[in-house]
This record gives C-alpha cells, structure tokens and sequence, in this order.
C-alpha cells in the first residue's frame, strides 16, 4: 500500500491538533484546581479593619464594634487571649457553646445546638 505525503501530513496534523488539546485540557484542570485550593485555604477575618469583635453576654451571637467605642448593652468583649479572628479559627469555634454570663465567667451557652 502507497501512502501519498498528503495523507502522512493530514496524519501528522490530526496528531498535533490532539496533542494541542491535551495540553490546553491539562493547563485548564490545573488552573481550576489552584483556585480551588486557594479558596479553601483562605479565611475571612471575624471583622472588617478598624472593628473588634464582641460577643452576646448569656448567648452566641456576636458583632463588631468599631475601635475606641463600647459594646454595646448585652454585649461583651471577649476574654484576653479568647477572641476570634478568623472564621471557623479556634476561639470562633469554642464560642459557638460557650459565653459569659452577667459576672463575665465563661458558661456553657444555653443556645449551642
């Protein structure tokens, strides 16, 4: 059987084409996956710049209060070394059942479910 030049160039084209697919596929699938990675490794701050967290006295619920100013009633600062700065960081997770009662001690929180 004789193979003319044009049915070897159409060949080699056919096989430069899907090698060009290929890689454009695997450089698409490592891109998703590098900003999917980075999304799940990022966390967002607990407050915006120039805020402090506080938390409900006798409850879980929490606010930001600009700095310089007083929580506001029902409210209270978190204890020294207990304040959460990231979502879903140590201290954003134990609060979720704990808070302080009226005298400031930390309680079990009667809300946590």
């Amino acid at each position: 059987m004789l193979v003319s030049r044009s049915s070897i160039s159409q060949l080699a084209g056919a096989s430069e084409r899907r090698r060009g697919r290929i890689a454009a596929a695997a450089a698409c699938t490592a891109v998703v996956a590098a900003v999917a990675l980075a999304g799940c490794s990022i966390q967002d701050d607990i407050c915006s710049d120039g805020e402090y967290p506080v938390m409900t006295v006798g409850g879980t619920g929490s606010a930001c209060v600009p700095d310089g100013e007083q929580p506001p009633k029902g409210y209270a600062r978190y204890p020294q070394g207990k304040v959460p700065q990231k979502v879903d960081d140590e201290w954003d997770v134990y609060w979720r059942t704990h808070t302080l009662d009226e005298s400031g001690k930390i309680i079990d929180a009667p809300d946590a479910g």
